[in-house]
Formats: structure tokens, C-alpha cells, sequence
């Protein structure tokens, strides 16, 4: 039996209950959730085991803490998104604008007149890479934007969209770099997690270094099959031979790094992958959530400071969009995307039709819905099947609601 340790508010103990049911009937190892609702942290939990071994060598359990962290996956790419947007809203960016502007090597391959809100809508066809990157070059990190920066559109940009699982970081943190002078990683923290003492990294410190979780790849549970709540576990034939057929662009846009970046080494975790490898604490991801959409404290290192909202409403309504909807070239499913977020749908399981966020492949979750007021974040060690979200996050989004009405 896991002891599910942290706060819970008065009025949200079905959200405690459900994040034990998690451990109980879903398959998770270790975890932990936090919710902001208008501002006030009202869930603060965690629980399991922070390391653990599967198919391995046993090893001794290491408790999951209360500032444990954990490699986020493409949760990062709302991080990634929002320092572009906090660019434009001081005015240094125009989305409208050419990227090339910005970054004249861009212009290669027809790509001149490619805006920069193609970038963050997943509409510029860079999803995939002719010559898949080796894992030195993506560490390099100039390899590799120099490959997307050369990259033919893998369709007429602006007429359809497709979602870029690696390519995204690459091409919105390279426009970050040209334009602030800063790499990604370094701009959010300083001018978002800095000032929101927010323990969530786009390439990690090696003062955090023993803090963060182990990944390890789960199945499905079988508790996830079958009722109201459960996902859909067999794929529809066009998704699943998307996925098998490596020449698709499904499968070589999963494959743009080949072999596959070992989030779990510290070589990997210390750079910036911005589309996959930030690094952070729920609670951190609840409160980056909330800052975007209203006043949000700055944690236990400044008790009772507060800073107001991140995004001004032009930017939260950049944010939101939608900037496109209906088939994605590379989830082989309906997908709807804001400006580097996903929004709300049947890919993207959130609280509200108002909702935006990201989650990340494996599990974690972290989205902002200005209807409700809530920044949520949910991390996990457990990777179990699934790009969008699993039965975990709906099982904890369920309980939100219910505890809101």
C-alpha cells in the first residue's frame, strides 16, 4: 500500500482519493499532482517510488519527495512556447513576421515566407528530418537547428498541420536565441521560472541533479479497459500502421533522433532538448499553469509574494487560438493547437473547453483553463503508452471537476 503524502484543501479529498487509485487500480509507481485554483495551491501530493527498476536488477526503493522532479517530455513544449510568446508580448517578436527575419539560414528549402505562429501551430511541415540527428548533435545543440533550419517541408507550409514531437523545441528555441540573445532554457529561467521560484528547468543545474526520478516504460493497466473512464487501447488500423511503417512521416517524426535520446542520462538532462527534456516538480508545472492565467504566489521561497498574471490578455488569447483543428498529418488523428498548446479535444483530455496546456508522451500533464481558474500538473515516473494522456490524468482530471461543480 503506497502512503500518499502532501496537502490537500477542505472540499478536494476526492482529488487525494483519486491520486490513490492511481497506485491502487492504474499501474503508477511513483507521482505526484498539484492543483492551483484562482491563485491558491489547494493539492499538493506525491507518493510511490521516485527510482524504480523494471525488467532490471532489483534495487532498493527511493521515495518519491516532496521536491522530487522529473523529466517532463513534451510538457516541455509549453515552457518552450511560452518564453516565444513573452517575447512577442514585449514587443522583441512578431509572429507574424518571416522567421526568417530572425534567422536568415531559415530560408532554405522554399521556407522564406514561413511565419513564426506556423512554428508554434505545428503548421510549418518540419515535423521530420530527411537524415535523422545522432544524439551528439542534438547535445550540440547547433547541429541541430541547423538541420531543421535546411529542412524541406514535408507539405505546402500553412495548409495543414501535423505535430512536430522534436523538431517543435528546436525551431521555437532557436527563434528564442536569435531574437532575446539568449538560449531558451536560460530565458525562461530567468524571466519566468526565476521570478516565479519555480523548480522547473529546461536543461538541468547540477545543483538539481540528484533530485530528479527515473523514467521507466509501463503497459496499460488492465483496470484502464473497459468503463466510462477508460481510453481507447487499440488504435485505429490507420494510427497503428502509421506508427509501424517507418517511412512515414509519423514514424520518422517520432524518429528524428536516432537511436532515441535516454532521457534518464544525466548527459542528456543537462542540455536543452526543448521540445522534450524540461525538467520540473507538479507543483512547479501547476504554478507555471496558473501564472500564465492570473495572480499565482511564488512558493515557499517568498511565502505570501505574489506576481500578477504572465500573459496579458493578447497574449493568452494567442495562447488559446485555436490556431488550427481537424486532422493532424502526424498524429493521424483530429488535433487542435493555440499557439505552442494544445487545446482542449479528444486527443487532449483537459477540464474545459477553455483549457490549454501540453502533455508529454508517457504521462505527465500540465495545462492552464481560465474558465476554472486552475493551473494543473501532474508528473510521473511510469511511462505508460500514449502521446496525449492516460487514464491517470483523466482519473485526477475527473476528481477537479467534481470538486468544483
Amino acid at each position: 500500500m503506497v502512503e500518499i503524502q502532501g496537502e490537500t484543501a477542505q472540499g478536494y479529498e476526492p482529488v487525494r482519493e483519486a491520486f490513490g487509485r492511481n497506485f491502487r487500480d492504474y499501474g503508477e509507481l511513483g507521482a505526484a499532482f498539484a492543483l492551483y485554483v484562482r491563485g491558491r495551491k489547494v493539492v499538493d501530493l506525491w507518493g510511490g517510488d521516485a527510482r524504480p527498476e523494471v525488467g532490471g536488477r532489483p534495487a532498493p526503493a527511493v521515495a518519491w519527495r516532496a521536491d522530487t522532479a522529473q523529466v517532463l517530455r513534451s510538457v516541455t513544449k509549453g515552457c518552450t512556447a511560452a518564453a516565444a510568446l513573452l517575447l512577442a508580448q514585449r514587443g522583441q517578436l512578431d509572429l507574424d513576421a518571416p522567421v526568417a527575419r530572425y534567422w536568415p539560414e531559415f530560408k532554405a528549402a522554399g521556407k522564406e515566407r514561413i511565419p513564426v505562429r506556423w512554428l508554434l501551430s505545428h503548421q510549418a511541415g518540419l515535423a521530420a528530418l530527411d537524415v535523422p540527428l545522432r544524439v551528439e548533435e542534438v547535445l550540440a545543440w547547433e547541429p541541430a537547428v541547423a538541420a531543421v533550419a535546411a529542412q524541406a517541408p514535408a507539405w505546402e507550409p500553412g495548409t495543414a498541420h501535423g505535430y512536430h514531437p522534436y523538431t517543435f523545441g528546436w525551431l521555437v528555441g532557436e527563434v528564442v536565441r536569435r531574437v532575446s540573445g539568449r538560449s531558451v532554457g536560460r530565458y525562461f529561467a530567468e524571466e519566468i521560472a526565476g521570478p516565479l521560484g519555480l523548480d522547473l528547468w529546461i536543461g538541468l543545474p547540477p545543483e538539481a541533479a540528484g533530485r530528479v526520478g527515473r523514467l521507466v516504460d509501463l503497459p496499460a493497466p488492465p483496470a484502464a479497459v473497459g468503463g466510462a473512464g477508460a481510453l481507447r487501447l487499440r488504435p485505429k488500423r490507420s494510427v497503428s500502421e502509421a506508427y509501424q511503417d517507418p517511412t512515414s512521416l509519423t514514424a520518422r517524426a517520432f524518429a528524428a533522433v536516432r537511436p532515441g535520446l535516454d532521457l534518464n542520462d544525466p548527459a542528456v538532462q543537462a542540455v536543452e532538448v526543448p521540445g522534450a527534456n524540461g525538467i520540473g516538480t507538479a507543483r512547479a508545472v501547476a504554478r507555471f499553469y496558473a501564472a500564465l492565467i492570473g495572480v499565482a504566489d511564488r512558493g515557499e521561497r517568498w511565502p505570501g509574494q505574489v506576481l500578477p498574471a504572465l500573459f496579458e490578455p493578447a497574449t493568452l488569447a494567442e495562447a488559446m487560438g485555436p490556431a488550427v483543428d481537424g486532422p493532424d498529418r502526424v498524429l493521424i488523428v483530429n488535433s487542435r493547437f493555440g499557439h505552442g498548446f494544445f487545446r482542449y479535444g479528444s486527443t487532449s483530455p483537459m477540464s474545459s473547453p477553455a483549457a490549454f496546456g501540453h502533455p508529454g508522451r508517457g504521462g505527465a500533464l500540465g495545462f492552464a483553463d481560465p474558465a476554472l481558474g486552475i493551473g494543473f500538473g501532474y508528473v510521473t515516473c511510469g511511462m505508460q503508452p500514449g502521446v496525449t494522456g492516460d487514464i491517470r490524468s483523466r482519473n485526477l482530471i475527473a476528481a477537479v471537476r467534481s470538486c468544483l461543480g
